[in-house]
């Protein structure tokens, strides 16, 4: 079954929360540590995120209740957004799940420094750098204003 992500948080216990919340709203959701991909980068286990996915074909539904209860109680308050386009659907660090080789490559980079750790929206495809609030042009837009 393919799985999509749906948000990504840098506390378990808040994406627990919501995994609970939807799976009582009859959505199969699953929280899934990141820590064995983010050790490929180095990255320490405090700034590991915690993802939370859903089947695809129930994706629609969570984003509009994740939506929904968002601007009710302000449940995504800790989800971690892209400041371009505002999604939830980021990873971090930029990595892929689909082959080793890319991760043990960018992840050695990473840590001799030739490469910066970077948020990367799946949505807008923006990245940006972990603690920083890039500015208001895109850097790989190519135009200047």
């Amino acid at each position: 079954m393919n799985r999509i992500s749906v948000a990504l948080f840098s506390n378990r216990a808040r994406a627990e929360a919501l995994q609970e919340r939807l799976l009582n709203a009859g959505i199969k959701a699953e929280a899934h540590d990141e820590q064995y991909l983010e050790k490929l980068w180095h990255v320490s286990k405090a700034a590991s995120g915690v993802r939370l996915e859903v089947p695809a074909d129930q994706f629609d539904r969570t984003e509009q209740l994740l939506l929904e209860w968002d601007a009710a109680e302000g449940a995504l308050h800790e989800a971690i957004r892209c400041p371009e386009c505002r999604s939830l659907r980021v990873q971090y660090p930029q990595f892929t799940r689909k082959a080793m080789i890319p991760n043990l490559l960018t992840g050695l980079l990473a840590t001799i420094g030739a490469l910066e750790k970077q948020y990367y929206c799946e949505d807008c495809h923006f990245t940006w750098p972990k603690g920083t609030t890039p500015s208001s042009e895109r850097a790989h837009a190519g135009t200047v204003h």
